[in-house]
């Protein structure tokens, strides 16, 4: 089968969605497809390269940041993705679409519909998903509201990678049926055999925006320096000056790392090193960020919400606590801060959840399963 991935980010740009497009299509590739990457350019990344099989183009998107894209470049997008999908018909035709986010890759997938005919599927990721991150996206969900109705209802699948994000989005649209596809791990790169669990390394991992809830872990933290722990947070953005400040407010500068991008193998290596993983997000998806802390054997203390309470099992892989709510955020890292031999468990549990549960492989034969589908349904 010939499909064609619709992402306005692939690695090394963006972030969750990125990184499982990528597995996803190489999975897909490994399982005798025929597959096709459109994306945006970004810097002197190669504008046709292909991997393994698996064939990625770049498109002019005028894509400024590694890490997040406005509106403008999400519109430039759109017009640069269907014109890049029209040319590439002209010598390769796909059967069927996956657009990652409905909007803009569900808007190409749509006009690709009304043109040619070819059935799309929509993965919804979080952001293109009315009511998630209101304090972010409240006029931009308004702006595109309408035109996200049109892109579900003619889509033959609409797919959300969580319970939580599903539950929002049937709240926006009760007329579309949406399906649960989680994301995966490759719990055999996260590994780690051995782990020192004293004292206590903290890690986080994200983009530095208030989504991401690094200021309350931070303040969280500073009601604990009587005991003996370090954090690093692996990330970057536009609140990084503000933590660094809040930090120094704190009296917590010299126990905190902000490690800034890293690379695929440093990444892997700090969390290698870590031996707890705090992430007090306030909103999410799924989080590939938790699964890959899970994959490489972290107990994960997380805040209570959707994506989060669907990986973390209360208990017996980590703890959840409320979101917002920096005093249980505290007593939680005084709880297991001093517990090793806890922390150890839990995240012995968590490797286990993550490797029966959520691999690539598992994802990619569900999505297959839907592609198929799709292309007999027309």
């Amino acid at each position: 089968m010939r499909i064609l991935i619709l992402n306005p980010e692939y690695p090394p740009v963006g972030g969750g969605s990125a990184n499982a497009c990528a597995h996803l299509a190489a999975k897909l590739t490994g399982l005798g497809q025929e597959v096709v990457v459109l994306t945006a350019r970004y810097g002197d990344l190669p504008h046709d390269e292909q991997n393994k099989g698996l064939r990625i183009l770049r498109i002019p998107a005028l894509r400024r940041q590694k890490d997040r894209s406005g509106a403008l470049e999400q519109v430039v997008f759109i017009l640069g993705g269907a014109l890049g999908a029209l040319k590439l018909l002209r010598t390769w035709r796909p059967e069927v679409v996956l657009a990652f986010f409905g909007t803009p890759s569900g808007v190409i997938a749509l006009v690709l519909k009304l043109l040619f005919g070819l059935p799309y599927v929509v993965s919804l990721r979080g952001g293109d998903v009315p009511g998630f991150r209101p304090y972010d996206f409240a006029l931009y969900h308004r702006l595109i509201g309408p035109l996200l109705h049109v892109v579900w209802r003619r889509a033959a699948a609409v797919v959300a990678n969580s319970q939580g994000l599903r539950d929002l989005a049937g709240a926006f649209d009760s007329r579309v049926e949406i399906q649960i596809i989680p994301n995966g791990v490759a719990a055999e790169v996260f590994a780690t055999p051995e782990r020192r669990w004293e004292p206590a390394q903290l890690l986080s991992v994200g983009r530095v925006v208030h989504q991401k809830g690094f200021d309350l872990l931070l303040g969280a933290l500073g009601n604990l320096t009587d005991l003996e722990w370090h954090l690093s947070i692996a990330g970057d953005g536009p609140l990084r000056g503000d933590l660094e400040a809040m930090t120094n407010s704190l009296g917590i500068a010299e126990r905190v790392r902000f490690l800034g991008w890293l690379d695929r193998a440093t990444l892997i290596s700090h969390y290698r090193r870590a031996n707890l993983f705090v992430y007090p997000s306030r909103h999410e998806g799924m989080p590939n960020a938790v699964l890959e802390a899970m994959a490489s054997g972290l107990p994960v203390l997380a805040s209570l919400i959707a994506g989060n309470e669907e990986l973390v099992v209360e208990g017996e892989t980590g703890l959840l606590i409320p979101s917002e709510d920096a005093e249980a955020l505290s007593a939680a890292l005084r709880e297991l801060i001093p517990a090793a031999a806890r922390r150890q468990r839990l995240g012995a549990a968590g490797y286990q959840r993550v490797a029966e549960h959520y691999s690539w492989d598992m994802v990619a034969g569900r999505y297959l399963a839907l592609l198929r589908a799709s292309l007999e349904a027309g």
